[in-house]
């Protein structure tokens, strides 16, 4: 159950960072001051590194010198966590850009539609069994993003 309400968390606070980052984007004259969107998503990491480190202290602080420990005798953890974070900062640069031409809740949904390609696809690939569970949180994940494509043309064809 925690992990459940940790990932509707994390959902809440992407969606939230991507209708601001949104908004940011549409500012007038925001973009001829920062440049570019990569600096605005560059500008956004680092407030948001900012504001996790109180959180990170007062969750974590017990274990930093277990982890510096930890840091000195295992080369391959430096290694590991320097390619993690250009991943994850590649992968986030590239959803601020995609951002700019899609909506927030656009983003969102195909975000969603991520989550359980990368679920089901893993599973397939290392042979694991798709449990009732798994099964479960991937058709409602797959059901959501089909009802909001279903939805999105039907609001379109309105428009029209």
């Amino acid at each position: 159950v925690s992990a459940l309400v940790s990932a509707c968390i994390a959902n809440l606070f992407a969606a939230f960072k991507g209708n601001e980052n949104k908004k940011l984007m549409e500012t007038p004259g925001l973009k001829e001051r920062m440049g570019s969107i990569g600096n605005q998503f560059a500008l956004t990491t680092i407030l948001g590194f900012l504001m996790s480190i109180p959180v990170v202290i007062a969750k974590e602080g017990s274990r930093f010198g277990e982890f510096m420990e930890l840091c000195k005798t295992t080369p391959a953890l430096w290694v590991n966590m320097i390619a993690s974070g250009l991943w994850f900062y590649g992968y986030n640069e590239l959803a601020t850009m995609t951002l700019k031409k899609t909506g927030a809740v656009t983003q969102s949904v195909a975000n969603t539609a991520k989550r359980v390609i990368v679920i089901v696809g893993v599973a397939l690939v290392m042979g694991e069994s798709l449990q009732p569970m798994k099964l479960i949180g991937c058709s409602i994940g797959i059901g959501g993003v089909f009802l909001y494509s279903v939805i999105d043309n039907l609001v379109k064809k309105k428009d029209d």
